[in-house]
């Protein structure tokens, strides 16, 4: 696999986009993420993306969208957010990516208003209809599982349950390491995502709370995940997720700090390449 990382670590520290791939690419990345606003991307900043990551050999591997609206129970929003995230997938055709990164959103005021059901059901619908759009142009859906207790997608069994619904073999999910263990989920869960992952994230956290940390800084024991993982024997690559750094000054030393531990446990269990 192949070690990458979303640009929106730099991003989100204040550093141009320019900058920030050409730290990534300084620093050994083999693939990168860029997280877009579909709706409002300029052309130039596409076709700027677009020219560094060739001119430097970095392949682009996965646009990341959020799109909470998907599940929302106005029928218009929910097209305007599939529309918005088809514009990603339109994104993901020019870059040349693997993958659309789509992060679906919450059951509303605690399941007690409107049917869990429908709402699952009504993201069912979206993705699937965002997986065939996607499918033609040879794009896969990863979907992101969320550790938070009302999320659509927050345990390995509901991944799996939800891409069986989808009915796409486009549609796949994104295994993002420390999200496992904030919900409670053991390696020995992504076995049932033999044949259904596209993509991981990884980074590291306290254990109770959303942390996205360089790996060592948390309590993550990353091996025994790595190694289910690879188990799984697909071909993807494994982003750094960085948001939201506690000092944005010093963005380049956290993404080289995260970036030497993650190779290191790459190599302890044979899976970079």
């Amino acid at each position: 696999m192949k070690l990458g990382i979303i640009n929106s670590a730099f991003a989100q520290a204040g550093v141009d986009t320019k900058t920030g791939l050409e730290h990534i690419v300084r620093m050994g990345f083999d693939t990168v993420d860029i997280f877009p606003e579909p709706m409002d991307i300029k052309e130039d900043e596409v076709d700027l993306i677009i020219k560094i990551c060739k001119q430097n050999n970095l392949p682009i591997a996965s646009v990341v969208v959020v799109a909470f609206g998907l599940v929302d129970f106005n029928e218009p929003v929910r097209k305007f957010h599939q529309k918005r995230v088809k514009k990603a997938v339109d994104l993901a055709r020019k870059f040349g990516a693997n993958n659309v990164l789509l992060v679906l959103g919450e059951y509303i005021w605690q399941k007690e208003v409107i049917a869990p059901e429908d709402q699952w059901n009504w993201g069912v619908q979206q993705v699937k209809e965002i997986g065939e759009y996607a499918a033609q142009v040879g794009i896969e859906i990863a979907l992101e599982l969320e550790p938070f207790r009302l999320s659509l997608l927050n345990s390995v069994p509901k991944m799996a349950q939800f891409i069986d619904d989808c009915q796409g073999s486009n549609i796949k999910a994104n295994i993002d390491i420390s999200h496992l263990v904030l919900a409670d989920s053991s390696p020995e869960e992504l076995s049932l995502l033999k044949g259904k992952a596209a993509h991981v994230h990884i980074s590291d956290c306290d254990g109770m709370v959303h942390g996205d940390l360089p790996p060592g800084r948390g309590i993550v024991k990353f091996v025994p995940y790595l190694q289910a993982i690879k188990e799984l024997d697909f071909d993807g690559s494994i982003s750094l997720e960085l948001e939201y750094s506690p000092d944005p000054d010093k963005i380049v030393e956290w993404v080289q700090e995260a970036y030497d531990s993650t190779d290191k446990l790459m190599k302890q269990v044979d899976l970079r390449n």
